[in-house]
């Protein structure tokens, strides 16, 4: 007869050893290794990880690339425009030992830095700018956010802004703005032309007073155009001199 405390006790030592000495990890998994207390230089994996009972405890970490939406902030900007503004983040654990070690949490902290950045970085900056240079200030952000997260084993590898919210009354304040701003330049480019016309009439009237052919040419020019209308009467405005010379042969 066989005899069920025995086995019963092999099932629940082999259950022991299956789930407190043998660690499977996998490809993005790191195990962070604590020997009484003490951590090693390197974390252990991925693939088969024997742990001693009651000294070594282990902590998984995943180093893959992880998603963060950071909730929208209220943010004032330089000059004085009240937005919400939200992004996301991109990031990764590189050193699996720091993440454990030099941080409580290292997923609620990069967040919590992630929301103070983002207010600190874009209340420098007026609100046109965070329209119409995202790139820039993405950039920034990553920057700031990529070297205070070194310390803790964190690689920022990107960070966008998603939406610049905009009161309603602001967003008709801005639609004046962009209406005037272009009127103004409509008005500046025709100013432009004008003066750039009344340039090429005075030295083309300067061209016509020093040259009597050019001024003939001219005369004949205008005649042309003229002429083009059959209903015009044209006028020779010749001088009694000039015909009199005609008539006599030049003489």
């Amino acid at each position: 007869m066989p005899n069920f405390g025995f086995l019963g006790v092999l099932a629940f030592l082999a259950i022991f050893v299956l789930t407190n000495v043998v660690k499977i990890l996998r490809e993005y998994e790191r195990g962070v290794v604590f020997t009484l207390g003490r951590v090693g230089r390197k974390a252990a994996g991925p693939g088969l990880v024997l742990l001693i009972p009651g000294i070594q405890q282990m902590r998984k970490v995943d180093m893959r690339t992880l998603v963060h939406d950071v909730p929208a902030q209220d943010v004032i900007s330089r000059d004085n425009v009240s937005v919400k503004v939200n992004a996301v983040i991109y990031y990764r654990v590189v050193d699996a030992v720091r993440a454990v070690v030099q941080v409580e949490n290292y997923v609620a902290a990069t967040s919590q830095l992630a929301q103070t950045t983002l207010r600190s970085v874009l209340g420098k900056h007026e609100l046109d700018e965070m329209l119409q240079e995202r790139d820039r200030l993405n950039k920034d952000i990553q920057d700031i956010l990529d070297h205070q997260t070194e310390s803790w084993g964190i690689k920022v590898s990107n960070v966008e802004i998603k939406h610049v919210d905009v009161a309603p009354e602001m967003i008709r304040a801005i639609a004046k703005q962009a209406e005037a701003e272009r009127e103004r330049r409509a008005k500046v480019i025709s100013a432009e032309g004008e003066q750039q016309a009344a340039s090429k009439l005075a030295e083309a009237a300067g061209i016509l007073a020093t040259s009597s052919g050019a001024m003939e040419l001219r005369y004949l020019g205008a005649l042309q155009e003229i002429a083009s209308d059959k209903t015009n009467t044209i006028v020779f405005p010749f001088s009694v001199a000039d015909l009199a010379r005609t008539l006599s042969g030049g003489r």
